[in-house]
C-alpha cells in the first residue's frame, strides 16, 4: 500500500509540474545577491532558472498570486535567503524611478515547489 501511495504522490507532483511548464512557468530560486546601490533601480536580487541554469539579475518578485497557505510560510526571509524554489514566470514590467522609465524583470510566483538545495543557492549572498 505504501508503494501505491508513494507512486500516486509522485504522479500528482509530476502532473502539477508538467501543467506549470505547459503554462509557461518554470522553477526558480530567488534571492538577495548581495549587491547594494545608492539609486534605483538596483540589481540586488537575482533568480536562477532551474531548467536552463540562466541567472536573471535585477529581478523583483511578485507574490500576489501565491496561494494563502504559501504566503503564510514566513516567506520574506526564506525568499531573500534563497531557501525555497518557487514556480512562476518572468515578466518585464515598466517602472519609473527618478523620472526615468525602466523595463525590468519580475518573477511572478504562483506556488512554492520545495526547499532549495544548497547547490541551487550559489548566487545568493547568504548561502
Amino acid at each position: 500500500m505504501a508503494h501505491v501511495t508513494k507512486f500516486l504522490l509522485t504522479a500528482c507532483f509530476c502532473v502539477a509540474t508538467a501543467q506549470a511548464f505547459a503554462n509557461g512557468q518554470g522553477s526558480y530560486v530567488f534571492c538577495d545577491n548581495g549587491i547594494r546601490c545608492v539609486a534605483a533601480p538596483c540589481p540586488s536580487n537575482s533568480a536562477l532558472d532551474l531548467a536552463t541554469g540562466k541567472l536573471i539579475k535585477g529581478v523583483s518578485i511578485d507574490i500576489d498570486r501565491l496561494p494563502q497557505q504559501d504566503k503564510a510560510l514566513d516567506l520574506s526571509d526564506k525568499l531573500y535567503a534563497g531557501k525555497v524554489v518557487v514556480v512562476g514566470s518572468i515578466e518585464n514590467r515598466t517602472r519609473t524611478f527618478n523620472g526615468k522609465r525602466y523595463t525590468l524583470p519580475w518573477l511572478v510566483a504562483t506556488s512554492i515547489e520545495r526547499a532549495a538545495k544548497d547547490s541551487e543557492r550559489g548566487h545568493c549572498s547568504s548561502r
